[in-house]
């Protein structure tokens, strides 16, 4: 077994100017940045790289400015506010094509910081709750530091490192970050869930993430029977459709009986559930999200979300205008293979409208809005409101769709801009 080291001797290894990797989601090494956060007077423009972290992150801080450098794959919203004041940057990019990134050099890391499990009889950790893009940053970084935290539960797939492998190794017990939903779903979300499930057939693949609405979803699939599990990521949402055998994985054509995903975010009821369970398999995102891979799976089902539609179908996802609030994500990798996949639906689903009543389906998006998924990729939109299906449609049809799905309040104003902008016989009439 190797010798464990203090994490102030460990974050030594990290030079000014060196890039350095940190494993993201539940996986966030807080101990090691702790530690190397403390070294900060010491150091100068050291970059951080990583994907979705979660927990407070102490080098954002403004004091740190001349220090750490974040350059986030997916702007979370501990690392938001730095990424748009300037002291970060944001580097849009498919998530299956990340570890593209460091094994041709074009973000070549010299340091990678990474949380495992405890090793096993045999010598080999795991990369646990997040496999990710840490397997590839673990496989091209020059120096490993790896934080063992028994905490952190075993999974089986390709996290699986041997502990020889590490550079540095410090042992220290930290409980895992956790993301537990609040208390009931919303009428809004609730109805929003039901129309997506209602797309969902058995036997399908399904796609979906965290957050309120695909809890919505997945308390609405009670009834559907034979579901599979092929996502990039999930949370506590599908442990019940396990264990009341809705989800069986039995029709997938890919890793038949298993759950396949990158990474997952949720309770402790979540780490446990997936403590080496032999049904559940952990693969590098560059695998999980290969449209590829995606497109063998049957009836393969992705349900993904937006900041705003305009009435042509372009779905903004990353970004408020110019303010960076997310990231590009897995949301085209999935959305293209399910529309690849034989049965297929790539589903964008929203609320109709803002916490303030603002229309979230729009006659233009907002100047600088990042388009994630094109016009040409969107096949059903779902609000609250029911199903827009633009497969096939014109602008115009897109736009009369996409309206009837609209709030109310705001159907008679988009009717109008899109009288103005495809002049349009039939919009004329319903606003004259």
């Amino acid at each position: 077994m190797e010798k464990y080291i203090s994490g102030e001797e460990a974050v030594k290894a990290i030079k000014s100017g060196n890039r350095v990797f940190v494993h993201g989601g539940a996986a966030t090494p807080h101990f090691l940045l702790r530690k190397l956060v403390e070294r900060a007077s010491e150091l100068y423009d050291v970059e951080l790289v990583s994907i979705s972290m979660q927990g407070e992150a102490l080098f954002t801080d403004s004091r740190y400015r001349e220090n750490f450098h974040i350059n986030s794959l997916f702007v979370s919203a501990n690392v938001r506010e730095a990424v748009n004041d300037g002291r970060g940057d944001y580097v849009p990019v498919f998530l299956s094509e990340i570890p593209n990134l460091f094994r041709r050099n074009i973000l070549p890391l010299d340091v990678a910081l990474v949380q495992v499990s405890l090793p096993d009889r045999h010598g080999f950790c795991s990369l646990g709750v997040s496999v990710d893009i840490a397997a590839a940053a673990i496989k091209t970084a020059k120096y490993v530091i790896a934080q063992v935290n028994p905490r952190m539960p075993r999974t089986l797939g390709d996290g699986i490192i041997k502990m020889s492998d590490f550079d540095a190794v410090v042992y220290e017990e930290q409980e895992l970050p956790e993301v537990v939903s609040a208390e009931g779903i919303s009428e809004i979300t609730m109805r929003i869930g039901e129309h997506c499930a209602s797309l969902v057939e058995d036997g399908a693949t399904i796609q979906t993430g965290i957050g309120s609405i695909p809890d919505a979803v997945l308390a609405s699939l009670h009834n559907h029977k034979g579901l599979g599990l092929h996502t990039e990521m999930f949370s506590d949402g599908i442990i019940p459709l396990v264990e009341s055998g809705v989800i069986t994985n039995q029709f997938k054509k890919k890793h038949r009986g298993k759950i396949v995903s990158a990474f997952m975010l949720g309770s402790r009821k979540l780490y446990d559930f997936v403590d080496d369970n032999p049904s559940v398999m952990m693969l590098g995102i560059d695998y999980v999200n290969d449209t590829a891979v995606i497109r063998t799976n049957p009836k393969v089902t992705a349900i993904n979300s937006a900041i705003e539609v305009d009435v042509t179908g372009q779905v903004c996802s990353d970004s408020i205008g110019t303010y960076h609030y997310s990231g590009v994500g897995g949301q085209m990798d999935f959305v293209r293979g399910a529309a690849l996949s034989e049965g297929g639906k790539p589903i964008i689903a929203l609320p109709s409208t803002t916490a303030k009543g603002i229309s979230r389906i729009v006659p233009l998006l907002k100047p600088g809005a990042g388009v994630v998924t094109t016009r040409a990729h969107a096949h059903y939109i779902v609000t609250e409101y029911g199903v827009a299906y633009l497969y096939g449609k014109n602008m115009r049809q897109r736009a009369k769709a996409l309206i009837e799905i609209a709030h109310p309040n705001h159907r008679e104003a988009l009717e109008r801009a899109a009288f103005d902008r495809f002049k349009s016989y039939e919009f004329e009439r319903t606003i004259y």
